[in-house]
């Protein structure tokens, strides 16, 4: 592996670290995320359906990190109390909202029938 492959690798771990040290909500996000990955493993669920949950999972967990980001540098280009930053802010936590809304949607989608017993 090169080096700048392996700085790049560096700064995307400090950044999950980063993430994971500062906001409760991810740790509550990577939670419910292996508590549907152990879920799914228990419900023998299909391959394409692990695959979607998966996937939803994970961009959960990638705009929760942007958002943090974008909250980041917000407060630090403008620490003062901004209307534009606000609305900014809010911007970034309905696009977690909404991810994490489908990503609920997609849960019940495909969990819901293995709890009901329906072989669909």
């Amino acid at each position: 592996m090169n080096h700048k492959l392996a700085k790049s690798f560096t700064y995307a771990i400090n950044g999950l670290r980063t993430c994971w040290n500062d906001e409760a909500n991810f740790k509550i996000e990577v939670f419910l995320g292996l508590l549907s990955i152990i879920t799914a493993f228990f419900l023998q669920i299909k391959t394409i359906e692990f695959a979607v949950v998966f996937i939803t999972i994970t961009i959960v967990l990638a705009v929760e990190i942007l958002n943090t980001a974008f909250e980041e540098l917000c407060d630090k280009l403008r620490p003062e109390n901004d209307p534009y930053v606000a609305k900014i802010k809010d911007l970034a936590a309905a696009a977690v909202l909404i991810s994490s809304m489908g990503a609920v949607a997609i849960g019940i989608f495909i969990f819901g029938p293995y709890f009901l017993g329906l072989n669909l």
